[in-house]
């Protein structure tokens, strides 16, 4: 059994934020106070209080009673091992003999690139090479705020085996929606088999992605390498 780790072991320590839509004053911090404590925080300190024109946000530490039993959660399945930047070129010589052609672009009313072209542009991000740098792909970023039906338009053009959608805005679930009619047009255009869809951003995982109708999903932290050592594999499975 776990809890949160502050001072000492055991002792359930976090800090919380949020925003509530009242003014700032002593009734406002009472009621993050209690809030707080009705998510199963005990001792909470309301440690910064800031108006926001009506609105107020809250900084608290609290101690939290609850615990996490770690036997109850299975361990992930390894998908195997990440391949290097030449591990993934030579693959597709040897493999599949021909360049990977890949389209990718931030969709919807969507201007956040920086997740996109840290997977696609040459330079890369944390040390790993974008998939512009890879000599055996042929890569498209159409960058942001793309509409679906002009996305896969360009898959069509360019023969792709891949669309990558970069999804950062995530207000009132604007994500999912935007996914969702992704998948509903690759289908209705008889592209959805021919095509492996892959998914990335801040409030995706592989358990979203898959419900959406996804191949894949890439959360934070992912790099070039992830990205492209599930698709060579991929279209090397399907093919």
């Amino acid at each position: 059994m776990i809890k949160p780790y502050g001072d000492s072991w055991g002792d359930g320590q976090v800090q919380l934020s949020f925003t509530l839509p009242i003014p700032a004053g002593p009734r406002a911090r009472e009621a993050a106070r209690r809030l707080a404590a009705q998510m199963g925080l005990d001792d909470v300190q309301v440690v910064h209080m800031k108006d926001l024109s009506g609105f107020t946000y809250f900084i608290l530490y609290g101690s939290c009673r609850h615990s996490i039993d770690l036997d109850q959660i299975p361990l992930a399945v390894a998908e195997g091992e990440m391949m290097t930047f030449e591990e993934i070129n030579h693959f597709v010589r040897e493999r599949l003999g021909r360049k990977v052609v890949v389209v990718g672009a931030c969709t919807g009313t969507d201007a956040h690139t920086v997740g996109l072209d840290a997977i696609m542009n040459m330079k890369g991000y944390d040390g790993d090479y974008g998939l512009e740098r890879y000599p055996m792909l042929e890569t498209y970023n159409l960058g942001s705020q793309v509409q679906n039906e002009i996305l896969l338009q360009k898959a069509m053009e360019v023969g792709a085996d891949a669309v990558l959608v970069s999804q950062v805005v995530t207000q009132k679930n604007v994500h999912i929606q935007n996914l969702t009619e992704l998948i509903e047009m690759a289908e209705a255009e008889d592209l959805r088999r021919r095509l492996i869809l892959i998914v990335g951003g801040p409030r995706i995982d592989p358990s979203l992605a898959a419900e959406l109708g996804f191949d894949a999903g890439f959360g934070p932290g992912t790099t070039a390498r992830h990205v492209a050592t599930f698709l060579v594999r991929e279209l090397a499975r399907r093919n």
